[in-house]
C-alpha cells in the first residue's frame, strides 16, 4: 500500500449550470432505481448556538436561509446530484456547507470509510498549528518549509517529515478529537495516506480551516489559507469545478490501492459560487483510473454545488 510513488491527475472541468434547491430532500424522494447503496440526500439548517469547547458543529447559519426555488428547479438540481453519483463505480460521498445561510448537504457513501489519500495533508497541518499554539510557539523555519512543499506540491516526504512531529498516527488523532472528527482514524505505521475519513469529516476539518469558529488561530487559519491558495497549476482539479469565478482553495488527494489498482480520488476545498462561499468536501473510490476518478468527484461537486447554492 505505498503512497510514495503515485502519478497526478490532471483534469479541469468547466463550471455547469446553476440551480438553487431549496426543497432538495422532498424531490429526492420522488427518485426511484439504484439508490438501494444511497442515503436520502438531506439539506439541514442547523439553529443550534453552542456546541462542545472541542467541537465544532457542521453547520451554523449567518445569514437568512436562502428562499425555495420552484419545484422543477430543485428536481433538476436532484437529479444532476442523484446522476452523478449514482455513476460511480466504486463508492463516493460529497458534504457541501454554504457559509452564508448555514444550509448544509450530505450525500452518498453511507456507512462507508474512504482513505485520505493526501488530503490528510491538510490534516496534519492543522495539527501541527494546533500543537504550536498550545506550545505558545509559532512553526519553525524549518516546518514552514515542510508545510509549503506539503500543500502546494503534495510532496510525500514533506508529508512524513510533519507526520513525526505531530506524534504520527497518536498525534493526529488526538488532535482530530479535539477538531470534532468522529469518523477519522490515523493511519497506522506511518501510511499516513491510508488514514480512514468520511466526506462529513472532512467538511468538520474545512470548518476549522475556514471559519472562526475554530481552534485554530487567526493566523493559522490565514497561513493555511494561503498555501491551498498557492497548490500548484496541474493539482488544481477536483472541488474547484464548482467555482463560478475561479475562486476558490483547494487539497486534493490520488492513490491507486495496491490490492485492487483501483483509485482513490478525494478533493476538500472552498469554492465561491455566484455570491455563495462554499466548503466542499467529495472522497472516492473504486475508480478504473484516476482521469475517471476526477471526472466523477468534480460533477459530483458541481452537482452538489448546484443543488444547495440556490444559484
Amino acid at each position: 500500500m505505498a503512497i510514495r510513488s503515485v502519478s497526478r491527475a490532471r483534469v479541469l472541468v468547466p463550471v455547469g449550470l446553476l440551480v438553487a434547491a431549496g426543497a432538495v430532500a422532498a424531490a429526492l424522494q420522488g427518485q426511484s432505481g439504484g439508490v438501494e447503496s444511497r442515503p436520502l440526500l438531506s439539506v439541514v439548517t442547523d439553529t443550534t448556538s453552542s456546541a462542545p469547547p472541542t467541537a465544532i458543529p457542521v453547520t451554523t447559519p449567518t445569514a437568512t436561509p436562502t428562499a425555495p426555488t420552484p419545484a422543477a428547479s430543485t428536481g433538476a438540481a436532484v437529479a444532476a446530484l442523484h446522476s452523478a453519483v449514482d455513476r460511480a463505480e466504486g463508492a463516493v460521498s460529497v458534504a457541501v456547507t454554504d457559509l452564508g445561510t448555514g444550509q448544509s448537504l450530505s450525500y452518498g457513501g453511507p456507512g462507508h470509510d474512504f482513505a485520505t489519500a493526501s488530503i490528510v495533508k491538510l490534516d496534519i497541518l492543522a495539527a501541527l498549528l494546533l500543537r504550536t499554539q498550545d506550545l505558545g510557539t509559532t512553526p519553525t523555519a524549518a516546518q514552514r518549509d515542510l508545510a509549503t512543499t506539503m500543500i502546494e506540491n503534495s510532496d510525500n516526504d514533506s508529508a512524513t517529515g510533519l507526520w513525526d512531529e505531530i506524534g504520527a498516527d497518536p498525534g493526529l488523532d488526538a488532535a482530530n478529537a479535539r477538531f470534532g472528527l468522529t469518523a477519522t482514524e490515523a493511519g497506522q505505521d506511518g501510511y499516513w495516506g491510508l488514514t480512514s475519513t468520511t466526506a462529513d469529516d472532512q467538511l468538520r476539518l474545512l470548518r476549522q480551516v475556514f471559519t472562526d469558529e475554530s481552534l485554530l488561530s487567526a493566523t493559522s487559519r490565514a497561513y493555511i489559507q494561503e498555501l491551498l491558495d498557492q497548490v500548484e497549476d496541474d493539482q488544481r482539479w477536483g472541488v474547484g469545478a464548482a467555482a463560478s469565478n475561479g475562486g476558490y482553495e483547494v487539497k486534493n488527494g490520488w492513490l491507486p490501492r495496491d490490492t485492487d489498482g483501483l483509485w482513490v480520488i478525494n478533493s476538500i476545498g472552498r469554492v465561491e459560487r455566484d455570491g455563495h462561499e462554499l466548503l466542499i468536501a467529495v472522497v472516492s473510490d473504486g475508480n478504473p483510473t484516476d482521469t475517471d476518478g476526477v471526472d466523477l468527484v468534480e460533477s459530483v461537486a458541481r452537482a452538489a454545488a448546484e443543488a444547495l447554492s440556490g444559484n
